[in-house]
């Protein structure tokens, strides 16, 4: 088995704590946080490393292939970037840089509405492949004016979420004053001063922005006031009402994420989405839930076949990928993994977190003799 990137970062383990030296600790907190305890931060990687894969060794077994068709597009491998808010404050043009990466290797990347890049530079970039991830808003007016952009866009999947009816209490974000944009503390710029590669990096690039929806923000708006604006604007509880004229309105495939109860499957199904992502966002909105990957299963176990069931949230490795995969999951995400890529490689670390991804994957399924993705539930030990 070859492995053609970076020798130095053979698991994405390795791109975290080299991430962690390389950017500012308030930055760093923002990516790798959940919130209050962490409890479901933890619960989410620890339990799926708890579902055990069985090995056909006798089998007659040719090369295995990971090749996966999703919504009419045959990827080259059952995983996808997540989306990640503010993605240029932790390492600049991050978005661009994993989309770019994402398209050379043939999987889904999905921007979000909090992303410091465009729509249109992403499905530039992606040649009109990327998909988009909708924060609801408040008004209607505004809701209309970001989903005709992304049907111009050419993106092929519209991605609604529905875990934030309110935003997390993350006691890290608190502490830095991180805010939207990050106040610049005291503390924060001599943790800025200690990282001079990210400082210049993000000087010559500029203070990262919401670049996607700069032409609803009001002009010359200040810190405070662009806080206030991010708050009011995108505070719109996602429900059935909601979800309806979306659906009435996108004529590409649409995606509901976020979701972690068979009371939003059920509906989902009912509203005629096309797929569900189950996600507790990566335990960043609700501690007290279960992981993702209990709730997978039980959503698997009642919905199979009639909707198209993926995952992220805990995911960081290819075992991660096949142990979501074998309890049902039809295809995968994973956010924070890709991040902490760009974080400690810059401009390679889309590429070289996807090689890491594909490398760990294709020897697990030769190890194991499963031969294709939709092979994996018959190595699950129940």
């Amino acid at each position: 088995m070859s492995f053609p990137y970076n020798p130095k970062y053979p698991i994405v383990e390795d791109l975290r704590n080299k991430a962690k030296k390389r950017i500012p600790k308030f930055v760093f907190e923002y990516l790798d946080g959940g919130c209050n305890e962490d409890t479901n931060l933890y619960k989410n990687t620890a339990d799926i490393r708890k579902v055990e894969l069985s090995p056909h060794y006798l089998s007659t077994h040719r090369k295995s292939d990971m090749k996966t068709t999703l919504f009419g597009h045959t990827y080259d491998a059952p995983f996808g970037i997540a989306p990640v808010g503010l993605q240029g404050l932790i390492w600049p043009n991050s978005a661009e840089i994993l989309a770019k990466a994402a398209f050379e290797n043939n999987i889904p990347f999905i921007l979000s509405t909090t992303s410091t890049s465009s729509i249109e530079r992403i499905s530039e970039i992606t040649e009109g492949r990327a998909w988009f991830q909708l924060y609801h808003p408040t008004e209607n007016s505004l809701r209309d004016k970001i989903i005709k952009r992304a049907e111009e866009a050419q993106c092929p999947v519209l991605v609604i979420l529905s875990d934030v009816p309110d935003f997390g209490y993350r006691p890290r974000d608190i502490r830095n004053g991180f805010a939207v944009p990050p106040r610049m503390t005291l503390n924060n710029i001599l943790q800025i001063l200690e990282k001079p590669n990210w400082a210049i990096k993000t000087l010559i690039n500029g203070q990262p922005n919401f670049k996607l929806l700069k032409p609803y923000m009001p002009k010359d708006m200040d810190m405070l006031r662009l806080s206030a604006f991010m708050n009011e604007t995108f505070t719109g509880k996602l429900n059935e009402e909601k979800i309806a004229p979306i659906r009435d309105m996108w004529k590409g495939k649409l995606v509901l994420k976020g979701v972690s109860s068979e009371f939003d499957a059920e509906k989902a199904i009912k509203l005629g989405i096309d797929g569900i992502i189950v996600s507790n966002h990566g335990g960043r909105q609700l501690d007290a839930a279960e992981s993702a990957i209990h709730s997978l299963n039980r959503i698997v176990e009642n919905y199979r076949g009639k909707i198209k069931i993926m995952m992220d949230s805990g995911l960081r490795s290819g075992p991660d990928i096949a142990r979501t995969l074998a309890s049902g999951a039809e295809f995968t995400f994973l956010g924070r993994s890709f991040m902490y890529g760009t974080a400690a490689l810059g401009a390679e670390g889309g590429n070289h977190t996807i090689a890491i991804l594909k490398s760990q994957l294709q020897q697990i399924m030769e190890q194991i003799c499963c031969e294709k993705v939709q092979d994996f539930p018959n190595h699950l030990i129940k």
